[in-house]
C-alpha cells in the first residue's frame, strides 16, 4: 500500500522546499486517490494507496489522514473506492459501505458530510461507469470546494490580524494555536493557519506560538512543519505554556480550528482547546475558531452534552514517536507500563468563550442567529 514517490496534483498552491503538495489527490492512472501518512512526519514523506474501502478506513481511524475537511475528502473518495471495488454493486450494498466509512470516526461531522455528498450524487446513476464518473468528479469537487472555502477563511480572518498590527504599529502579531489546522488537515491553506499564511504573504510581520499538543504531538510534529516550510516564524511551546505567555502580554490572539461546531457556538476541537479558551478569556484576548460550514452540524445545540467525544486507544498517551540519535523512527514508552492511561481526542469549548467565527463567508459572533445570518438557506429547516 505504500511507496516512496509523491506524485503531488497540479495547480496547487501550498509548497514545501519548492515542491507543490496536498495531503489527498486523485491518481489518473491508477485511478485510485493517495494520501500523505501524516504519521511519519515530519521526519518521513510516506505516500499511501487508498486501493480499498477497508484501506479508506484505516486510513481514517489510524489518522494516516486527520482534521476535519480532509477527513470529509478521504470519506467521499471512500464512496467512490467501494464502487471501484464492485461497480455493479446495488444501493443497498453502496449504502452499507458509506454507513461503515461514516463510522470511520465519530467527533469529525466532515465524515459523514462528505460521504453522503457523494453517495446522493450518484445513489440514482443507474449506468454502472457513470455512477463511477459520478462519485469520483463529486468527491473532486469536493476536494476543491474546501481548499476554496480555506482560501475565503483565509481573506476574511486576514482583516483580524491586520487590525492587530496597525494597533501595534507594524510590531510582530503574536498568535497562538492548538493542534493543527493547517493544510495537511484542510487540503489548502488550513481553517487557523489561513489567515496566518495570508497575513504572512501581505508582508504582515506574525509569530505563531505552536502548542505542541499531545498526544500525539501534531503541533509540534505537523503545524511546525508546515509553518517551517513556508517561511513564518514560529516557536514550540509545551501545552501547558499559553497561560503563562499570555500573562505576560506575549499573546495578541488565539486562532483555533475545530472537527465539529453546533448551530449555537459551540465548538469541539482537540483536547486542551478549551483550557486555552479559558486562558484567553481570563486575560481578554480574542479567541477565534476557524472552519468551513461543512465543520457545522445544523442538527445539534448543546456541544457539551451532543457531540460524540472519540476516546482512543491509550498507547497514544503512553508513548512518544521520534528520531533517535541515529536517524532511526522509534516509539519510546514514557509512564510506567503498568499505569493505565485515557486519550480523550476533543473537548468542547462553549460559545460564551468564543470571539467569533470565521467561516468562509466572513466572521460572526458565535451564536445561533449569527451563523444563521451567514447561512441563512438554514433557516428553513432548523
Amino acid at each position: 500500500m505504500m511507496t516512496d514517490k509523491f506524485q503531488p496534483m497540479e495547480e496547487i498552491k501550498m509548497l514545501v522546499d519548492n515542491q507543490q503538495m496536498r495531503p489527498i489527490w486523485f491518481d489518473g492512472e491508477k485511478k485510485i486517490a493517495r494520501v500523505i501518512d501524516q504519521r511519519m512526519l515530519p521526519h518521513k514523506l510516506v505516500i499511501a494507496d487508498l486501493n480499498t474501502v477497508d484501506d479508506v478506513i484505516y486510513a481514517i481511524q489510524e489518522m494516516f489522514v486527520r482534521g476535519a475537511p480532509l477527513i470529509g475528502a478521504t470519506g467521499a473518495f471512500g464512496v467512490y473506492t467501494a464502487l471501484l471495488q464492485n461497480q455493479t454493486c446495488t444501493s443497498e450494498d453502496l449504502v452499507r459501505e458509506c454507513n461503515r466509512l461514516k463510522s470511520a470516526r465519530p467527533t469529525a461531522v466532515n465524515l459523514a458530510w462528505g460521504v453522503d455528498r457523494v453517495l446522493e450524487a450518484c445513489l440514482n446513476v443507474n449506468v454502472p461507469a457513470d455512477r463511477l464518473n459520478a462519485a469520483r468528479n463529486e468527491a473532486l469537487a469536493i476536494v476543491e470546494d474546501e481548499a476554496e472555502n480555506c482560501r475565503q477563511i483565509g481573506l476574511h480572518g486576514l482583516s483580524i490580524i491586520q487590525e492587530i498590527s496597525r494597533k501595534k504599529g507594524g510590531a510582530p502579531v503574536n498568535i497562538l494555536t492548538h493542534c493543527n489546522a493547517g493544510w495537511l488537515a484542510c487540503i489548502e491553506y488550513g481553517t487557523a493557519t489561513a489567515p496566518m499564511y495570508t497575513a504572512f504573504d501581505q508582508k504582515i510581520d506574525i509569530h505563531v506560538w505552536v502548542d505542541e499538543t499531545r498526544p500525539l504531538n501534531q503541533g509540534s510534529r505537523l503545524t511546525a512543519w508546515e509553518l517551517g516550510k513556508h517561511g513564518i516564524n514560529h516557536t514550540i511551546i509545551t501545552d501547558n505554556a499559553g497561560g503563562h505567555l499570555m500573562q505576560h502580554g506575549m499573546v495578541d490572539l488565539v486562532i483555533v480550528g475545530t472537527d465539529r461546531t453546533t448551530r449555537s457556538g459551540d465548538v469541539a476541537n482537540k483536547i486542551g482547546t478549551y483550557l486555552k479558551a479559558l486562558a484567553a478569556k481570563d486575560n481578554n484576548l480574542p479567541f477565534y475558531v476557524a472552519l468551513p460550514s461543512s465543520t457545522i452540524d445544523w442538527e445539534i445545540d448543546n456541544g457539551i452534552t451532543d457531540i460524540p467525544i472519540e476516546e482512543r486507544d491509550p498507547e497514544e498517551i503512553q508513548y512518544v514517536q521520534g528520531l533517535d540519535q541515529a536517524g532511526n523512527l522509534v516509539k519510546v514508552l514514557v509512564p510506567p507500563l503498568s499505569s493505565p492511561a485515557a486519550n480523550h481526542a476533543f473537548d468542547v469549548t462553549p460559545a460564551r468563550l468564543v470571539t467569533g467565527l470565521i467561516t468562509e463567508r466572513g466572521i460572526c459572533r458565535a451564536t445561533r442567529e449569527d451563523i444563521l445570518a451567514l447561512f441563512p438557506e438554514k433557516r428553513a429547516t432548523k
